[in-house]
């Protein structure tokens, strides 16, 4: 299938810009063509009577992180459940394969739209991150996305870059990255519908974009989760305001109804945790939206029946319910888990006289996630881009860092401990234990800042075993400036508690990864603080004094009280020290050698009772 011709695309972005609207409604309408639309597909043939009904296609995705090549150990795969109820991992994800599923699913589908619930960029691997996340947004241009909500990780780098990205221009210190080329900006608008200034009260982007084809017509309402200042450093959020979720959805379906679209989709960076984590598990078992749980089940449940369907995002989970609204109609709540591994493909049946959806369950095909699977065709434009962009990281992303003896798994890990987290609390010690650095005594880890596991197979030409610059990056992407602060023993073990209570923490945990010689027991059959069995709290065998003054490492997103972890902002006496991924290399480069590589650590530090 043939892609929109970029200048017609650039077209279309820049008429959308023109077509902002200020203070307060901020919409965008567009009468264009919607990305990789084929012909037939249920439309009525020229000069032959419209059928009343019509079948939009609606592909989707969520948390791409920037992900373009394919990601590496078990961050790179999805659960299959098998008929026999044993489980299958798929490889899965990377941008080459992405674009390819995309534009086959596209294929035979007139009327097809992309949309994204946020965190395209942010978070991202060395290859896109280490350009800002430019080669990411060249890629998605180049996929058709039509549409996206921001997330949390937009903000990674402030209000000011977020606009780089959607408007273009050079990066503001390290200029263009490519000779004689500007960078453009997404193609495709971003939606921050719950996201103010707080001085002007007018949204930061626009609130809401409107699709057309023909005289079909779909509305779409971006917003990220209303939290999003507890889990991005203060920095990358300042002078914002972060709006209720469903308060916001409503209000904008009102207008975008006063305006004439009745049929709304709602992008939403907020998810749930469904009860299993095969992507093709059915959550509509016992009954609609039975099995999943979390933040967006209340979401759902308030949002004004007006909104037909609902993406969401940000837990990484793989979901396609069927969730009633307020009226008790049927509606669709979905997300494709993370990192291009997965697409929704959902049914969205138009009716042209009412001009909403038509939602029951006869007329509207349950959505379905589909994995991107790596035994398909290469698409040969983002092969291309991949390398483009390669040969320009090649001299910093290929340089060795240290060997390791397996995979130390991270973010693939489903365990509270995971290896990786203690080898890079592990790291931050070292670094910042000499009394010229910081005198540490322990280091913490958040666990959202681990983004990817270390492979022990070769991603390139290094060779299995070696960790190279690229793959430290990946892991440790944020550039987070380590501190070395003050807490008494009371305020560490608060911490600790903070993990698995409080409004941020409480229903879906957050346990901090830390460094060798602290130690402590996770109780879960109990709730709340009580989890934390605070007798156990050891450093080097010796039980945690209340009162006693800790030198503690942690980096800057945690010092600042970042997920949930308030008690943290009370530290004392700080001292900022190197980043998190250049404390992560040095330790790989001390402490390892091809003869003798770091094995992964044996994760035994918290102590967990299921």
């Amino acid at each position: 299938m043939s892609a929109t011709p970029q200048r017609l695309r650039r077209s279309r972005r820049l008429t959308l810009t023109a077509l902002a609207v200020t203070a307060g409604a901020g919409m965008m309408v567009a009468a264009a063509l919607p990305a990789g639309a084929a012909s037939g597909g249920g439309a009525a043939k020229s000069g032959a009577a419209k059928s009343r009904t019509v079948d939009v296609q609606m592909l989707s995705f969520n948390d791409f992180h920037g992900t373009l090549e394919p990601p590496q150990g078990s961050s790179g795969t999805v659960t299959e459940r098998q008929a026999d109820g044993t489980a299958k991992a798929i490889p899965a994800g990377g941008v080459e394969y992405l674009a390819t599923s995309l534009r086959e699913a596209r294929k035979g589908h007139e009327y097809s739209v992309t949309a994204a619930a946020g965190d395209m960029i942010g978070g991202s691997p060395m290859l896109s991150g280490l350009f800002h996340d430019e080669p990411s947004i060249e890629a998605l241009n180049k996929i058709d996305l039509d549409v996206s909500g921001v997330g949390n990780h937009e903000f990674d780098e402030g209000k000011t870059e977020l606009r780089r990205m959607a408007y273009g221009g050079c990066h503001p210190v390290e200029g263009c990255f490519e000779y004689g080329k500007t960078f453009t900006g997404a193609e495709f608008p971003y939606l921050a519908a719950n996201v103010t200034d707080e001085k002007t009260k007018r949204p930061l982007m626009s609130p809401t974009f409107v699709w057309k084809k023909g005289d079909v017509k779909i509305g779409f309402i971006g917003v990220t989760l209303e939290g999003t200042p507890d889990i991005v450093t203060a920095e990358g959020v300042k002078g914002l305001k972060f709006g209720d979720e469903v308060e916001t959805i409503n209000k904008y379906a009102a207008e975008l109804n006063k305006q004439g679209v009745k049929s709304i989709v709602a992008l939403i960076h907020e998810g749930g945790l469904p009860a299993s984590g095969a992507y093709n598990y059915d959550c509509d078992v016992p009954g609609a939206g039975a099995g999943v749980s979390g933040a967006i089940v209340d979401i759902a449940k308030n949002v004004d029946p007006k909104v037909d369907a609902l993406v969401t995002g940000h837990t990484h989970q793989a979901y396609a319910c069927n969730i009633p609204d307020p009226a008790g109609n049927p509606r669709t709540v979905t997300s494709a888990a993370s990192i291009g591994r997965l697409y929704t493909d959902t049914t969205l049946t138009y009716d042209r006289q009412t001009k909403d959806i038509v939602r029951t369950p006869v007329t509207s095909p349950k959505p379905v996630n589909k994995v991107v699977t790596r035994d398909q065709p290469k698409a040969a434009d983002m092969t291309e881009l991949i390398r483009r962009w390669n040969e320009l990281a090649a001299p910093v992303a290929n340089r060795p860092q240290g060997f390791i003896s397996a995979d130390i798994p991270g973010r693939g890990s489903p365990e509270f401990e995971k290896p990786l987290g203690d080898l890079i609390a592990d790291a931050q010690l070292e670094a910042l234990a000499p009394a010229g650095k910081g005198g540490a005594e322990l280091a913490v880890m958040n666990p959202g800042g681990i983004r990817s596991d270390l492979a022990y197979k070769a991603s390139g030409g290094e060779g299995d075993g070696v960790v190279t610059y690229g793959e430290s990056f990946t892991v440790q992407p944020f550039t987070n400036m380590m501190n070395v602060v003050d807490l008494t023993g009371a305020q560490l073990v608060t911490a600790l508690q903070q993990q698995v209570s409080g409004p941020v923490n409480g229903a879906s945990p957050k346990i901090l990864q830390v460094s060798k010689g602290f130690t402590y027991t996770l109780d879960m059959t109990r709730t709340g603080a009580d989890r934390v069995v605070v007798d156990s709290v050891r450093l080097n065998g010796a039980p945690i004094d209340p009162a006693r003054t800790y030198r503690v490492a942690m980096n800057e997103f945690l010092a600042g009280g970042g997920d949930g972890f308030t008690v943290l902002k009370e530290h004392k006496n700080k001292l900022v020290g190197a980043s998190d991924l250049d404390c992560l290399n040095a330790y790989l480069t001390n402490n390892s050698s091809q003869a003798a590589p770091i094995a992964p650590p044996a994760a035994n530090r918290i102590t967990v009772v299921k």
